[in-house]
């Protein structure tokens, strides 16, 4: 069954509608309102196009996200990449848990594990309803959550202007938390465009309706943590006084982007397994449960510089010689994956040297330029990798 441009609508909205967005958006608070609102804006317009070229590709071609990496990167090389795409669901799936877990602590103070298990046994039902059949339940979850997003940008609204935080955080570090959010969707976006109706206008208009989500998502958590000093989501949820209601709303914001997360997890482990999608899903969801309640919570920047690290390349390496029209030779695609190498090794070398514009801006810039020339000279000189 094909999905409707409203309802890739409102599955992007709540994607974006999430306390992860909001906890990255208090990572700002040192830059003040202005730059940090400026850094937050540019962040998501560059990721957001390199959204959109990938789901140009999956609208194209009508296949989900990690099929269409075999174009460029050969059979092999989409395995490879689904691998990687299935460990960074997971490391969301766990994030999502739990800092819902953390939020649900502060409303009903039992253990972090009992709200860890809920949130993950809920996601568990709505992957069983299933993506086409969500309906109405859908419809007033996104509901929930537009009334309590307004709710908090009137709230803050009323508020007096209030001085950045105190920390240290550069500007091209901060549009490069920003790009790494729409970039995280990067793997995923194929996988909903790709069973659209009209493939490319719910590309366009999930593109768009996420990333401006995102920056409001973004901005709540800024001014949330200028105006409480507080970055922790126990603080910010004490902070909003949103009251018992904010219960609901913070375990339907979880379930529905954590949602997003399993399912495709489950499309890039079925392309690897060749099992059910659904129960791969599933299996995903129980798992990342497991992780947000054994294992410690990581430094969240260092996990979205990581996202950036490997799907920045990919993303660049496979829209340019998407649309060049080139395609893979063999199960390796060894000069387009040794592209995505070069890549991976100046994403990091931009990262641990600050430019004014963050690391994404330049790999993309340099990246395109590569692929195009080695692409270029393959498709004339009629160059064969398996010679």
């Amino acid at each position: 069954m094909k999905t409707s441009v409203g309802d890739n609508a409102l599955l992007w909205f709540g994607a974006a509608i999430s306390l992860a967005e909001i906890l990255s958006g208090t990572l700002f608070a040192p830059l003040g309102l202005a730059k940090g609102l400026l850094a937050i804006v540019l962040g998501h317009v560059i990721g957001g196009l390199l959204m959109f070229g990938c789901g140009v590709i999956g609208a194209t071609t009508g296949l989900p996200a990690m099929a269409t990496t075999a174009l460029t990167f050969g059979q092999n090389g989409s395995r490879w990449f689904a691998g990687l795409n299935v460990l960074q669901l997971l490391g969301w799936t766990a994030v999502m848990v739990l800092t819902g877990a953390q939020a649900c602590q502060v409303f009903l103070p039992v253990s972090l594990g009992f709200w860890a298990v809920v949130i993950g046994a809920i996601t568990v039902v709505w992957l069983a309803i299933g993506l086409q059949e969500l309906g109405r339940m859908n419809q007033v979850a996104m509901l929930a959550l537009l009334i309590a997003g307004l709710y908090l940008t009137g709230k803050f609204l009323m508020q007096p202007a209030h001085p950045a935080a105190s920390g240290a955080l550069s500007f091209g570090a901060a549009i490069e938390l920003a790009i790494a959010m729409p970039l995280s969707w990067l793997p995923l976006i194929a996988d909903y465009t790709s069973q659209a109706q009209a493939p490319q206008k719910a590309n366009a208009v999930s593109v768009g309706v996420y990333n401006l989500t995102s920056i409001w998502m973004f901005g709540i958590g800024l001014v949330g943590a200028m105006i409480t000093g507080q970055t922790a989501i126990a603080g910010l949820m004490q902070g909003f006084g949103l009251g018992i209601v904010a219960l609901i709303v913070i375990i339907l914001s979880t379930i529905t982007t954590t949602f997003l997360d399993v399912y495709s997890a489950g499309v890039s482990a079925a392309l690897l397994l060749g099992q059910s999608l659904r129960w791969l899903a599933i299996a995903v969801t129980v798992l990342g449960t497991l992780v947000a309640v054994f294992v410690p919570q990581s430094a969240y920047a260092d996990f979205l510089y990581w996202i950036s690290s490997i799907f920045v390349p990919l993303a660049v390496v496979q829209i340019v010689a998407f649309f060049l029209g080139q395609r893979a030779h063999g199960h390796w695609d060894w000069p387009n994956l040794g592209l995505w190498a070069v890549g991976v090794a100046l994403y990091r070398v931009f990262l641990a040297h600050e430019t004014p514009v963050g690391s994404t801006l330049p790999v993309v810039v340099i990246m395109a330029i590569l692929t195009l020339l080695v692409n270029w000279r393959r498709q004339h000189a009629k160059f064969d990798p398996t010679a």
